[in-house]
């Protein structure tokens, strides 16, 4: 998903490598075409900003080693910052409470059901016991998406039929305690941000069962609308990670760098 944010920075190390010293013409010049770069892969344009002027700062005020190319130095400062961009060190799931309880959340059409089932199917693979709970009272045969995909993977699905996705989610946490699962999946109905009465909604599930983790699901095809909807899910619930999905399609990756940040 990376490929393109690859070739245009490959690129532009071909360039700066070559450099016989550092001055602010080149800086300018290479700091115009990592900014390019970023936005053309759907970097958030904040993001974009923030970057190359952190990479132009550090560059005019190096003292450039004299055992050190100066096009070296630069590009190690360029490297530097990318890899504070995506983050050095990977964060994993935190686990908490019998059981540990993971909502997701996200617009319609992002793949929440399918990511339920992956994520069950991921850490059913180390040796946890998943749930997964159908919350999904709205988008036709929700419910019977998740069971079949539960079915496959041999996780249990809960649904009790009732028609209030805040009371679906709180019984399933007594269901858990019963079964003895170790984690519970809440696959929560799809929602626009601007639709203010299922943004409240999924605020009274995150209250009613106080989730170890809310992932954001975010399709990765829309880019940096997808950085978007994310602020404004955040700004109503204390998201803790995000998903991003079919990022093997055209996705260009930017907007995986963008929500990080």
């Amino acid at each position: 998903m990376f490929g393109q944010i690859t070739e245009r920075f490959d690129s532009i190390f071909r360039r700066v490598r070559g450099l016989g010293k550092i001055t602010d013409k080149n800086i300018n010049d290479t700091a115009r075409d990592i900014r390019r770069a970023l936005l053309e892969s759907d970097v958030h344009f904040k993001v974009a900003k923030e970057l190359v002027n952190r990479v132009k700062d550090k560059a005019q005020g190096t003292k450039v080693l004299k055992s050190v190319k100066p096009g070296q130095q630069f590009i190690k400062i360029i490297h530097e910052e990318l890899i504070d961009l995506l983050g050095r060190d990977p964060v994993p799931l935190l686990f908490k409470g019998q059981p540990s309880i993971i909502m997701l959340a996200g617009l319609q059409g992002s793949g929440k059901t399918t990511t339920a089932a992956k994520l069950a199917y991921s850490l059913k693979s180390t040796g946890k016991s998943v749930m997964l709970v159908a919350a999904d009272i709205y988008r036709s045969a929700a419910v019977k998406q998740l069971q079949e995909l539960g079915r496959q993977i041999d996780v249990p699905v809960y649904q009790d039929g009732s028609k209030d996705p805040v009371v679906i989610c709180r019984d399933s946490i007594d269901e858990a305690v019963s079964l003895e699962s170790d984690i519970v999946i809440l696959d929560t109905a799809g929602r626009l941000h601007v639709d203010g009465e299922m943004m409240v909604e999924i605020q009274k599930i995150s209250d009613a069962v106080q989730p170890t983790e809310i992932l954001f699901v975010a399709d990765g095809m829309t880019g940096q609308d997808a950085v978007t909807s994310a602020m404004t899910f955040h700004e109503a619930l204390p998201l803790t990670g995000v998903i991003l999905t079919k990022m093997d399609g055209d996705a260009r990756g930017g907007a995986a760098v963008s929500i990080r940040k």
